[in-house]
């Protein structure tokens, strides 16, 4: 049996694809979602919108399965989405890094002067 030289090398699966693996039961239980996880959720919602239209969908997804495995594995689910909410909107020059920065910042200092803990 010969070998095409021209043809691509199998497609090695992503640290995210893990369709077909045998990793046990699937929890399917609901939980209640947090106030963070509905932020999150509604701020993909705003940005997607075709209103907006500052990212889509697709390229949410490519910047979350772009993490290397031990990032990917470290975040929880919702933190996955922010991290790539913030890198898509510095690739898509809606904010720039210190624009982010600097609005986080502006948000610690309301919540500490409020005694808020972080």
């Amino acid at each position: 049996m010969t070998t095409d030289p021209t043809a691509s090398p199998p497609a090695t699966p992503g640290h995210h694809d893990l369709g077909g693996w045998r990793l046990g039961p699937i929890d399917r239980a609901e939980h209640p979602r947090t106030l963070y996880e509905m932020r999150v959720d509604a701020l993909v919602m705003l940005l997607t919108n075709p209103a907006c239209g500052a990212f889509k969908v697709d390229a949410l997804r490519r910047a979350i399965e772009n993490y290397a495995s031990s990032e990917y594995e470290s975040l929880p689910y919702y933190d996955r989405w922010l991290k790539a909410i913030r890198q898509l909107l510095v690739e898509q020059h809606v904010l720039t890094d210190a624009q982010i920065d600097a609005r986080i910042e502006q948000l610690r200092a309301r919540r500490a002067a409020a005694g808020v803990r972080p």
